[in-house]
């Protein structure tokens, strides 16, 4: 039978999601904007639109929920679709700070519920291919990364839900930055170090335009990351660095340039290494993988990675930056 799925959400992202529910029946769309919900409902056979959060994970053919709304409203919709016994595919980063997480992990393993936290950047192709080559060992022992994502930003950027903190929990370090760090933390291990520094550069908004991270594993691994909204042109390059050679993603598919992986494979000899591509400049399908992975978490009860903890430490890194950088939001 067929997992009954309701989402939270019906912007674009709710939409990229809806358009990746293969083996999966939408049920109920939601959303404060009852156009939007209406419009996703009617492309769907049977689904309905609800004016109500709760109705809709309450619904009795609801298994799954997808939550794909502002920040502030992220562990709230959570919480209650885990007390209702549905499994949940809840947006990056979770929640706006690790307070409002911590008592859902018990509160999911209660119920036996399984929870997935949207860090869609694992799913891309060239970081799947990048796992694979790791996982066979093939550069050797880690030693650190270097990495950079940022956006142009667009007119009127400072008044959208993102510049505003009781939304959104803060600004870029909260946005594209917590992608970067759960990238480094999927590689590199647990931070036991965290240094760094936010800062509005440009924009006229009382969150952060840019963050710049270094953070450490208790073994000195390193991760140097920086990201931004005063980039200009739309910028993602991901550098890991191992004893035998070098793995390096650029783009990720539209603004952001084609996709690619380059392995750069040190000879014994040393000098110029011997270098191999693999472009991806088709569709990206990501949040499909992602979804076919959740799936497979929920029929083979598995925990789902990235989860909750995953969310909780990266959050806790956030936090640590934002005090030290004197954008400390939470209430």
């Amino acid at each position: 039978m067929k997992l009954g799925v309701a989402i939270v959400g019906c912007g674009l992202i709710g939409i990229k999601r809806a358009e990746t529910l293969d083996h999966m029946v939408l049920r109920v769309c939601v959303d404060v904007d009852p156009v939007k919900a209406e419009a996703l409902a009617s492309r769907f056979p049977g689904c309905r639109s609800m004016p109500d959060w709760r109705d809709a994970v309450n619904d009795k053919h609801v298994n799954v929920v997808i939550i794909a709304t502002p920040h502030n409203s992220l562990a709230e919709i959570m919480t209650g679709a885990i007390a209702a016994g549905r499994h949940v595919l809840v947006e990056k980063p979770a929640a706006r700070f690790m307070a409002e997480l911590d008592p859902l992990i018990m509160m999911a393993e209660r119920q036996n519920v399984l929870v997935r936290v949207g860090f869609n950047h694992r799913c891309h192709r060239a970081f799947q291919k990048m796992r694979e080559i790791v996982d066979a060992g093939e550069i050797g022992e880690l030693m650190y990364l270097r990495a950079r994502y940022g956006h142009g930003g667009r007119l009127g950027y400072e008044q959208e839900w993102r510049a505003q903190p009781a939304l959104s929990g803060g600004g870029e370090l909260i946005d594209q930055g917590v992608h970067l760090i759960d990238l480094a933390r999927w590689f590199l291990g647990d931070f036991s170090e965290v240094d760094g520094f936010a800062h509005t550069y440009y924009w006229d908004m009382p969150v952060d335009d840019n963050a710049f991270m270094l953070l450490k594993t208790e073994d000195q691994r390193t991760a140097f990351l920086h990201v931004s909204c005063t980039e200009w042109k739309n910028t993602f390059s991901f550098e890991l660095y191992g004893h035998n050679g070098k793995l390096q993603v650029d783009g990720l598919g539209g603004s952001y340039g084609v996709e690619r992986l380059t392995w750069y494979k040190m000879l014994p000899e040393m000098g110029p290494p011997e270098t191999v591509s693999w472009e991806y400049p088709m569709h990206d399908n990501s949040w499909q993988v992602e979804m076919n992975q959740f799936r497979q978490d929920i029929k083979l009860g598995r925990q789902p990675q990235p989860g909750l903890t995953d969310a909780v430490a990266v959050l806790q890194i956030v936090e640590s930056l934002y005090e030290r950088s004197g954008y400390d939001h939470r209430p």
